[in-house]
């Protein structure tokens, strides 16, 4: 409400918009914020004592009853399906090797210059992330934000009955578990382009939500630069418009600066040659995994920088598994897509289409992995139906779906059977009653203790992510790094974290230091 009313931060009409306004307002504040100190349970009772004021105060509580009692069951139904999914164990990879790491140093000391020197992973810093932590004390400990995004998805879907985005829900319900940057950026992004289709006016908040959004999740570059071009065909570009979307552009550049060294990560363009910045061949290692990602590991370094053009297309779109069914359908739906427009001859269409072939263009020449696009699929989907009236088909579909995610998500060993590639199946943790009244998460692993120069860190034992581990913790695969390297990370000041971390070479006192960890880790997967 206090961004609606003083930012005039308003996205769509009815609870789901004031849901949206809240969600950029609150993480623009946090992010600042997180500049200066940690987002701690004191941080967090501040926002739930403000929401609960204006909660009360503007009487919200009365739209909420009234969209209540006019929702029906299908409501009811579809939100009791989503908070059962968000009730299972986490096994998006990425909660335990970046998730919960970034939350932990982000509650305990806010952004950190240079944190990627510490741990590569950790300069993503995502917004989606600073928002998370906001809760993640009180209100969310079990961090199921996204249980949050995928009911205001749902509101918004039974206020405007835009039915069909009830096609492609149940996708959604995979990604409720962790506080996964993709799924607010696939929900977010789908409803801006609903509302730039299905009205013939948007408001002035757009250009800035949409660069929220690609601050979430920087492959959604296509989506600002859609939301720019359809303002100025629309005649709705304005110097308030503008200043809006280059702050917030502004404060995620800086953002990445101060903990990456770099204005986008993970790239090393537009190199200002801050002292902070990553080792050169640590970058030059991760643009290597980044490739190998591309081809799912199934090929050598050598073998791809050996390929030729052709090669590079056709074992790409063809990789061994189910990967292979999304590269293949990515540039199937964008020729479906461009013939669709050309039969149309709207002007949105050809802009829509424009932004996504850019996307697509960048994503190919850097790391074509197919989680990457995969947000192509229902927003040229909600481009070619936003009119049509499929309602029933949306429920067909919804109701189908909802059913299969639920049956996978309890006996996981049927999605193993089923797809053999998919690998996140073998993560995922069987089905408890319990989980229904107390979220399922995993218990914390052990650790092991270690200092090299001026840094007493953590690693974790016998686990390659630091899930809950103590910071600062660095990740067993970096340490090996390192150690072929010859650099480590240390503190800037050996007296506070809050002022950083560097890189260095290490001297033969560091190297014998840091020789010895390594021997411990290793010793730690010896069958006794």
């Amino acid at each position: 409400m206090i961004a609606e009313k003083s930012f005039r931060f308003n996205l769509t009409e009815g609870i789901s918009g004031l849901i949206l306004s809240g969600i950029l307002f609150l993480s623009l504040i946090l992010t600042v914020g997180a500049f200066f100190f940690g987002i701690n349970v004191y941080v967090e009772a501040i926002i739930l004592c403000i929401g609960l004021l204006y909660f009360f105060k503007e009487k919200f509580y009365q739209k909420l009853s009234t969209f209540f009692k006019n929702a029906g069951w299908a409501f009811y139904a579809s939100a009791i399906i989503c908070v059962t999914c968000a009730s299972f164990y986490p096994f998006i990879l990425d909660h335990f090797g970046y998730y919960i790491p970034t939350i932990r140093w982000l509650s305990e000391f806010g952004l950190i210059k240079g944190i990627s020197n510490l741990d590569l992973t950790l300069g993503q810093m995502s917004a989606w992330h600073l928002f998370q932590t906001g809760f993640s004390h009180i209100s969310d400990p079990f961090l199921r934000i996204n249980l949050l995004v995928t009911v205001t998805y749902l509101i918004y879907i039974f206020e405007n009955k835009n039915w069909v985005h009830l096609a492609f829900f149940p996708v959604f319900l995979f990604f409720l578990q962790s506080p996964s940057p993709d799924l607010p950026a696939y929900i977010f992004s789908l409803i801006v382009v609903y509302e730039i289709f299905a009205k013939p006016k948007i408001n002035s908040g757009f250009l800035a939500f949409s660069i929220y959004i690609f601050s979430i999740k920087p492959t959604m570059i296509w989506l600002p630069v859609f939301v720019f071009l359809i303002m100025i065909l629309r005649k709705k570009m304005s110097l308030k418009i503008l200043l809006s979307g280059t702050l917030i552009f502004s404060l995620f550049i800086i953002k990445n600066i101060w903990t990456f060294g770099y204005p986008f990560f993970p790239l090393t363009i537009f190199d200002l040659n801050i002292p902070w910045k990553p080792n050169p061949e640590m970058m030059r290692q991760s643009s290597e995994y980044a490739l190998l990602k591309t081809y799912d590991a199934q090929y050598s370094s050598e073998q791809i920088k050996n390929f030729s053009f052709k090669e590079k297309i056709t074992n790409w779109l063809f990789i061994s598994g189910i990967k292979s069914v999304f590269n293949v359908g990515l540039i199937i739906s964008l020729i479906f897509y461009g013939v669709f427009a050309f039969i149309k001859k709207e002007k949105k269409h050809y802009i829509l289409l424009g932004s996504l072939l850019l996307k697509s263009a960048l994503i190919l020449s850097f790391s074509a992995q197919y989680r990457f696009f995969l947000e192509v699929f229902p927003v040229i989907f909600i481009a070619c139906f936003y009119s049509v009236n499929i309602k029933r088909f949306s429920f067909i579909i919804f109701s189908a779906g909802s059913l299969a995610t639920l049956s996978f998500l309890i006996h996981p060993q049927i999605l193993r059977y089923l797809i053999p590639s998919f690998r996140l199946g073998n993560t995922m943790g069987q089905f408890k009653i319990s989980q229904l009244y107390k979220p399922a998460e995993y218990f914390h692993t052990e650790y092991e203790s270690f200092k090299v120069g001026n840094l007493n860190y953590h690693v974790s034992k016998k686990y390659p992510f630091n899930y809950e581990t103590p910071v600062p913790a660095i990740s067993e695969g970096f340490m090996f790094d390192y150690q072929k390297l010859r650099i480590f990370p240390q503190l800037k000041n050996p007296d506070s974290i809050r002022e950083g971390f560097i890189w260095k070479k290490t001297d033969t006192k560091e190297q014998n230091e840091l020789d010895n960890a390594i021997k411990v880790i290793k010793n730690n997967y010896q069958q006794p």
